[in-house]
């Protein structure tokens, strides 16, 4: 199974401590020795964003920034066998933060991503 893991964090802060990302990039490397990370990034901030909307039956274009309270930036995508497995290394990854940035909020949020073996069989 497949899952999206989104991080937000409280504040968009760009001053992550050296020791984070070398433990961010120690973690990576041994979810791809484990044959689970498919894809991670970092993502801009919402200001270098747009959101495309569909109400009503128009669509509306609004540029960044977002009014959201927390800011989304980064992805993980994993393949893993349980929704469990996705849990336990997002909580290994914002273990790392709490543990190496003091004060540093956030969530990570998951979602199972579907694929051709969730679609109905054809009728």
């Amino acid at each position: 199974m497949r899952y999206l893991v989104v991080l937000q964090a409280a504040q968009a802060r760009h001053d992550a401590p050296p020791e984070l990302m070398e433990a961010i990039m120690r973690l990576g490397e041994e979810a791809t020795r484990a044959g689970v990370l498919i894809d991670t990034a970092g993502l801009a901030p919402s200001a270098a964003g747009a959101r495309v909307e569909l109400s009503g039956g128009a669509l509306s274009v609004t540029d960044g920034p977002f009014t959201e309270a927390k800011e989304l930036i980064s992805y993980t995508l994993f393949q893993v066998r349980s929704k469990e497995e996705a849990v336990e290394w997002a909580s290994r990854f914002l273990r790392l933060h709490r543990d190496l940035w003091q004060g540093w909020e956030g969530e990570a949020q998951i979602r199972r991503v579907f694929g051709p073996e969730d679609a109905a069989p054809p009728a």
